[in-house]
């Protein structure tokens, strides 16, 4: 029995191949189905494991007095990867053989290029660093004799085309290059950046991010408790203010569910689950990024391939989504919320599609879209009207009527009402707010 946590390798069949994949979610029975996950969790974790991201679970019969092995999971191998590794050696930033899999030594190469260019070294890419960085490689192989002529004069070497490619992205002129300093040590990551460096692109969607959603709601629950109680349909007087309460109060709920399946998993500490749905993250970057630019049906499409690619049951991803939509609301990750949301709502679990119309119209991890956030408000109703259990407030009958009408008050629809009519996105531009 093997328990995945870290990104060295170990062979065997349970390397599911595909991109993205095995880093995120490895199968996880050992010996039974998986049951489907209830809302209340009380059928999950019965002697079986959860997927990937935990990496861990409890023996059952068959198994129990089997001595457990714990390795480190294997990285997925992508044409991407390949692509980051070729570049980062090219440029000096020894990252190894070139595998395609984004492993320490690579993400401490990343870092290198990142210290170096001024950037945050996190060791994982922004789309404006992965394409500099790319896009330079491939240019500098094809400058020939001339390329070799400005790497000649550099001071720099080959490295110091990164600054000059990205100055002239930038439309400047190329900053002189300073004097050569001497090589860094292979695992050595030099964070300060040069006072004169500067990012080319300013990046205003990771100030969005920024905006703490647990700050918010602890401002959000002082003026609860000094109004007395929640909004109701029949008291609402300010609707963005009733949906931030429903948003707080969601959040609570998301919280208490995921800690209650993680205490149910055994031989993985709390801390341990942090770092494995850590990897959620990056894997889901494009799609929680799509969910401030495309409508619910195609953001649902291009997850429904990624879910199909891992092979996992419904119960497995669905187990997996709700604990790491614990950590990402209870450690203020706004992507690995947003992410594990998104793959809820994808396997069927639509009551979760409350949350993404939340994000979009408060703004938190997402652009302000409120456009795009009715249809993902629709979704969550209309599935509990047609008979889904509800997760959020589920002893509160009147909260589906709150957020219908709220919602469709502030789409500009004076006629809102409690008769559970569909809500019906207005024609609006997208609204890119930086600050609160």
């Amino acid at each position: 029995m093997v328990l995945p946590f870290d990104d060295k390798h170990y062979s065997g069949d349970a390397m599911i191949g595909k991109r993205i994949v095995t880093a995120l979610l490895a199968t996880a029975l050992v010996g039974a189905p998986a049951s489907r996950v209830s809302a209340d969790g009380g059928d999950f974790v019965a002697g079986a494991l959860i997927g990937g991201l935990i990496g861990a679970a409890a023996q059952n019969e068959r198994h129990k007095n089997r001595r457990v092995v714990v390795r480190r999971s294997s990285l997925p191998s992508t044409q991407e990867g390949r692509e980051i590794q070729a570049s980062l050696n090219y440029f000096g930033f020894n990252a190894g053989g070139v595998d395609g899999q984004l492993g320490r030594r690579s993400r401490a190469a990343i870092s290198r290029y990142q210290a170096y260019m001024g950037y945050p070294a996190t060791g994982h890419l922004t789309p404006f660093e992965h394409s500099l960085l790319v896009t330079s490689y491939n240019r500098a192989l094809a400058g020939g004799a001339q390329v070799a002529s400005l790497i000649a004069a550099n001071p720099d070497g080959t490295r110091g085309l990164l600054k000059d490619y990205r100055a002239q992205m930038a439309g400047t002129p190329a900053a002189p290059t300073p004097a050569p300093t001497a090589p860094e040590p292979a695992e050595t990551v030099t964070a300060t950046a040069p006072a004169d460096e500067k990012p080319a692109l300013p990046n205003f969607m990771g100030a969005a991010a920024a905006r703490s959603l647990a700050s918010h709601c602890n401002k959000v629950s002082l003026l609860t408790n000094t109004n007395g109680g929640f909004v109701t349909a029949a008291s609402m007087s300010d609707p963005a203010f009733a949906l931030n309460e429903q948003f707080c109060l969601a959040r609570t709920y998301a919280i208490a569910e995921g800690e209650e399946l993680a205490a149910k998993v055994e031989g993985v500490s709390p801390e341990q689950i942090v770092e494995q749905c850590k990897a959620l993250v990056p894997t889901m970057r494009s799609y929680v990024a799509a969910l401030s630019l495309k409508p619910l049906d195609a953001v649902v499409q291009d997850v429904s391939s990624f879910v199909l690619e891992t092979g996992m049951s419904p119960a497995q991803l669905g187990g997996t989504a709700r604990i790491c939509l614990s950590v990402g609301y209870r450690t203020d990750d706004m992507d690995m919320a947003i992410g594990s949301a998104l793959l809820l709502v994808t396997v069927g679990e639509r009551p979760y599609a409350e949350l993404l119309g939340h994000h979009l119209f408060q703004g938190f991890g997402a652009s302000r879209r409120p456009d795009l956030a009715v249809a993902w408000y629709d979704a969550a109703l209309s599935a509990i009207d047609e008979g889904a259990t509800p997760v959020f407030g589920p002893g509160q009958p009147g909260r589906n009527a709150l957020i219908r009408k709220a919602a469709m008050t502030l789409q500009g629809n004076s006629q809102a009402s409690d008769s559970g009519e569909k809500l019906v996105p207005a024609a609006a531009l997208p609204s890119f707010s930086i600050g609160d």
